[in-house]
C-alpha cells in the first residue's frame, strides 16, 4: 500500500511541475489565451463549464463503454470459434485484421449515414476499433496452449467443448485483458471520431467531439483543451479500470499479476 501511495505521490508532484512549467512559459512569453491559455484559465473554464463538460463526458463514455463491451463480448466469441476451427480461422482471421487498417475517419461518415446520428451509432464506430485488437489477443491465447495439456485432458476423455472453455479459455483471459486494454484508450478515440461527424440534436451540446468541433468553431480555446483534458481523463480511466479487472481475475494464479502484488 506504501508503495502505491508513493507511486501515486510521485506522478502528482511530476504533474504539478508540468503545469507550473506551462504557466511560467505562457505568462514569460506572453502568449494569447486564445493560442494557448495556461493552466489557470483552463481551470478557470472547468469550473464556469462544468455541467455541460459533465454531460459531454457522459455521452462520450457511454458510447465508448458500449463499443467496448461489445467489442469483448464479439470479439471472444469469433476467436472461440477460430480456436475450434483451424480451417475457418486461416481464411477469415486475415479480413479481421483489416478492420484495424482502415481509417476509421473514413468509414465514420458511412456508418453515421447507414445508421444515423445517435449514442449507438457513434457506439458502432468505437466497436469496429476496438474488435481487431480483441480478436487476435484471444485468438493467439486460445491456440497457444501447451500441447501436452491437450494431450492430458484428451486422456482423460474430454470433449472438444471441455477443452476449450476449461482449459483455452482460462489460458487465454491473460491475452484477452492485454487486448481489452489495447482497446480501451482506443474506444475512447473511436468514440470521439464518431461523435465528430454524428453532430447533435441541440446546438452546443453533445458528446466531446461534437463540444471539441463547437468550441473550436467559437474559438474557445480554453473549453478546448478542457474537452481535449476531459477526454484525456476518460481515457485513463478505462485504462485504469482494465487493469484492475486484470488483477482482479488472474492475481490468484497468474503470475503476470502476482508479480505485481508481490513487489
Amino acid at each position: 500500500m506504501k508503495r502505491h501511495l508513493l507511486f501515486g505521490l510521485n506522478n502528482l508532484i511530476v504533474l504539478g511541475c508540468l503545469l507550473g512549467l506551462w504557466q511560467l512559459v505562457v505568462s514569460v512569453l506572453h502568449v494569447p489565451a486564445f493560442m494557448l491559455p495556461g493552466p489557470m484559465v483552463v481551470g478557470a473554464a472547468v469550473v464556469h463549464r462544468f455541467p455541460s463538460l459533465v454531460q459531454s463526458l457522459l455521452l462520450t463514455s457511454t458510447a465508448a463503454a458500449l463499443g467496448l463491451a461489445g467489442s469483448v463480448i464479439i470479439g471472444v466469441a469469433i476467436a472461440l470459434v477460430f480456436a475450434q476451427w483451424s480451417w475457418l480461422r486461416r481464411l477469415l482471421f486475415p479480413y479481421t485484421i483489416l478492420l484495424q487498417t482502415v481509417p476509421i475517419v473514413a468509414i465514420a461518415p458511412l456508418i453515421l449515414m447507414w445508421a444515423g446520428s445517435g449514442v449507438m451509432s457513434v457506439a458502432l464506430v468505437a466497436f469496429i476499433i476496438c474488435l481487431p485488437p480483441i480478436i487476435a489477443n484471444t485468438t493467439q491465447g486460445l491456440i497457444s496452449v501447451e500441447e501436452n495439456l491437450v494431450h492430458l485432458f484428451l486422456m482423460h476423455h474430454a470433449t472438444a467443448m471441455q477443452v476449450l472453455f476449461k482449459l483455452r479459455l482460462p489460458h487465454a483471459l491473460p491475452n484477452l485483458f492485454v487486448g481489452m486494454r489495447i482497446s480501451a484508450g482506443i474506444s475512447v478515440i473511436g468514440a470521439i471520431t464518431g461523435e465528430l461527424f454524428a453532430g447533435s440534436s441541440r446546438v452546443g451540446q453533445g458528446g466531446l467531439g461534437y463540444s471539441i468541433l463547437y468550441a473550436s468553431g467559437q474559438l474557445e480555446t480554453d473549453y478546448l483543451f478542457a474537452l481535449v483534458l476531459a477526454a484525456t481523463v476518460l481515457g485513463f480511466v478505462f485504462f485504469f479500470v482494465g487493469m484492475f479487472l486484470e488483477w482482479y481475475f488472474l492475481h490468484h494464479w497468474h503470475e503476470s499479476s502476482r508479480s505485481d502484488v508481490r513487489e
